[in-house]
């Protein structure tokens, strides 16, 4: 059976766990920054795991199941992602940067069926690798080794990870400081950066030290505008959520135990859903 989301988020090996998948996506961030770049609200995010999941959805023999412009929006506009323009525009930034690719000249505007490119995919099972490896240091599963053994596995886990995380509200719709940072350009990769660099021992403190001393570094390691990110900063200041423990921008930055909380509840959802769809994606494979 699948962990629940509050199981993930009580259980003692959690935080260890959350803290190196934040190093293993901030890996990646680091050796693919282009097409994280793509991927860098959770807007974006999402955009791209409808993608993913019409790309792994598609039947090569049946033309009516192929990914087009058309299709996409349909589904984005469906499920409340983004507008008919923003989609059509993420589309065409994925073409552009080489993160998706027309399959062949058939067909006629947003006829054209495209696929998701080879490097793409590879990008993402990395994603998919760091979040098995939580949930296995979780409750000591073999779910890692699993899907190694079973790479084929992939075209069906996704899809199912994006229909939970379309249908999840804790990670569409999370707490206020979490959502600041959202629809900051990576600001996934911020909090994960934040986090990371906490001490376990000090989550029970309710001014949690992290890693981060320099605004300046800090924005020209994201490619961010340190305006603008010092701008989102003063906002989590001012919720009370972030601080720092001396003279701002020259000591170490903290978290409020509330903002920890926020994001181990998202994350705990995020792997809730993925677990429930490996399971489901196992059990698949297993009786075929």
């Amino acid at each position: 059976m699948p962990l629940s989301a509050e199981e993930i988020a009580s259980h003692p090996a959690a935080l260890r766990g959350v803290k190196e998948q934040s190093r293993a996506l901030i890996h990646i961030y680091e050796t693919s920054p282009r097409l994280a770049a793509v991927f860098a609200t959770q807007q974006r995010w999402l955009l791209g795991h409808v993608g993913l999941a019409l790309h792994f959805r598609r039947d090569p023999d049946d033309r009516r199941t192929e990914m087009t412009v058309a299709r996409f929006i349909e589904v984005v506009r469906r499920n409340s992602v983004a507008s008919r323009n923003t989609a059509e525009a993420f589309v065409k930034e994925m073409l552009h940067y080489n993160v998706a690719e027309y399959i062949s000249s058939r067909g006629d505007g947003r006829a054209h069926p495209l696929r998701v490119t080879a490097a793409t995919i590879e990008t993402f099972t990395g994603w998919i690798d760091a979040h098995l490896r939580t949930l296995d240091r979780i409750d000591g599963g073999a779910r890692l080794t699993t899907f190694l053994e079973h790479p084929d596995m992939l075209a069906k886990l996704q899809p199912l990870i994006c229909d939970g995380l379309l249908a999840s509200i804790p990670v569409r719709e999370p707490q206020q400081t979490f959502s600041l940072f959202i629809w900051l350009n990576n600001g996934g990769i911020v909090m994960d950066w934040l986090m990371s660099g906490i001490d376990p021992e000090d989550a029970s403190l309710e001014k949690i030290p992290t890693g981060v001393i320099s605004i300046s570094e800090f924005a020209h390691w994201l490619k961010l505008s340190r305006t603008h990110l010092a701008r989102k900063l003063r906002d989590a200041e001012a919720l009370g959520s972030i601080g720092w423990v001396g003279q701002r921008g020259h000591s170490v930055m903290w978290v409020s135990r509330q903002f920890f909380d926020e994001y181990m509840a998202v994350q705990a959802a995020k792997l809730a859903i993925v677990d429930a769809a490996f399971e489901a994606s196992f059990s698949g494979a297993s009786e075929g």
